[in-house]
């Protein structure tokens, strides 16, 4: 990162009108209350609460699609499309002016709405590729925000693990209608848990990030490095939340889980296959999972939140250096935006990471307009998902509409507008609907592609 950073523990206060915006340069959790449910890695493509769980039928990988709707209500039209489109030659080349106008413009008006002091916005389409940075990577120092930054991307990282899974299914090595218990003991209800259901997120099985003590553990001690292990024993001392199949919640218990599974199946490290199976082939050289150690690789920008600060603070603290280890499998991945833009479309068209049936039913696994599928999310045609751990937000999704990747960064997950629960900056346009900042500035900018992403709402 380019300047000092502050202390991570030092209060930092950038108001929203204050920010600085750089538009000229090369291609700024939630701030709830901090209770149990608070801490779960934020994603906008959830149902609220609980959903009715998916119908299941017979699919290459080893189950179904969840769901048999239709093409006309299915969240993504015409998977097999989707699967074999070909990127043209001139979608890497550089975006014509017209069209990166536009999307600065609407960067810009999402940046200025957004609590966060910088961002890097990245946009590749058929027409061509943009990406830009604004404001500045760090208050204290006001040096500037570059395209280039590393960042944490939270609950991005889901989608990285439930690709490792449709692979090793794909190539059979395991089945998701396998229970889990095949593979990881003690689970409740684990010999009618699969890890369909642990990719769907209908296992009932509670996040260990609702549990209150590890929360208290958490922010006394941010630098605590946290093992699948522990992280494990957390989750499954708490009581099902449901039948297995019967509902849908949030949780990273699941993930985790399936990072072990993955482990197991492979008999290597996590981070390992994840090299191997996909950012090897995919070339995504500034992609990892850290060891437990390791700090932010430079350049990054400075991390700030709100999150385990007292309830009369508006003060953001700088997160930078908080240790990511206790969101595993789940979130604990680094990126940037130039790798996101290759990932996001392999991700969305399964190219260079599944085949052409298993991807089809990846994309049909959301059975609505919006919902949740097999480690991805999708609303109307939009597949991704978004990531948030204290500091950092992301957005990561693919138009299976347009074949467009949108990626933003920002280095804060405070939200802003008229929120309810989550914590705000005090300068908020209240008028605004809350959203957390990248989310902000993605809705923006989908719109300025022709097609508007409408986040679930966020109170």
């Amino acid at each position: 990162m380019a300047g000092a950073r502050s202390d991570r523990h030092a209060g930092v206060r950038y108001p929203v009108a204050a920010r600085r915006h750089r538009s000229n340069g090369d291609p700024v959790i939630s701030g709830r209350r901090i209770a149990g449910p608070a801490m779960t890695v934020a994603l906008v493509t959830l149902m609220a609460g609980c959903v009715a769980a998916p119908a299941r039928s017979e699919s290459a990988v080893g189950t179904s699609p969840s769901s048999t709707s239709s093409p006309t209500t299915a969240c993504v039209a015409d998977p097999r499309a989707v699967a074999l489109r070909t990127l043209p030659e001139q979608a890497r080349a550089e975006m014509p002016n017209a069209s990166a106008a536009s999307l600065d413009a609407a960067a810009v008006a999402g940046f200025r709405a957004a609590a966060t002091s910088g961002a890097v916005v990245a946009v590749r389409s058929p027409q061509g590729t943009w990406i830009r940075s604004y404001g500045v990577a760090d208050p204290t120092t006001n040096a500037p925000m570059t395209t280039d930054v590393y960042q944490r991307i939270g609950s991005v990282t889901k989608t990285f693990t439930g690709t490792l899974v449709l692979q090793l299914a794909e190539r059979g090595k395991l089945t998701l209608d396998d229970p889990i218990d095949t593979y990881v003991g003690g689970v409740p209800n684990g010999n009618t848990v699969t890890l369909r259901m642990l990719l769907t997120m209908t296992s009932g099985i509670a996040s260990y990030t609702s549990d209150q003590h590890f929360i208290d553990q958490l922010f006394a001690d941010p630098q605590k490095v946290w093992t699948p292990d522990e992280l494990l024993a957390v989750g499954l001392a708490l009581p099902p939340l449901f039948a297995p199949g019967e509902k849908f919640n949030y949780s990273n218990t699941n993930t985790i889980l399936l990072g072990k599974v993955i482990e197991k199946v492979t008999g290597e490290p996590y981070a390992d296959v994840l090299t191997t199976q996909i950012l090897g082939p995919l070339g995504l050289t500034r992609t990892s999972m850290p060891p437990a150690g390791d700090t932010l690789p430079e350049p990054h920008a400075g991390g700030f939140t709100l999150q385990g600060t007292p309830d009369s603070s508006t003060n953001p603290v700088n997160a930078t250096d908080w240790n990511p280890t206790w969101a595993g499998a789940a979130g604990q991945m680094v990126s940037s935006a130039e790798d996101l833009l290759k990932y996001g479309r392999a991700l969305g068209t399964g190219q260079g990471l599944l085949g052409t049936q298993a991807q089809e039913e990846r994309l049909a696994s959301v059975p609505g307009q919006a919902g949740y599928g097999l480690g991805v999310g999708c609303i109307d045609g939009w597949v991704g998902h978004t990531g948030e751990l204290p500091g950092y937000n992301t957005t990561l999704f693919y138009d299976t509409t347009a074949d467009t990747t949108v990626v933003v960064l920002a280095n804060s997950d405070i939200p802003s507008g008229g929120c309810t629960e989550s914590k705000t900056l005090p300068d908020t346009d209240k008028a605004l609907p809350c959203m957390d900042p990248a989310v902000r500035i993605f809705t923006a900018v989908s719109t300025a592609t022709g097609h508007t992403f409408t986040p679930n709402p966020k109170s």
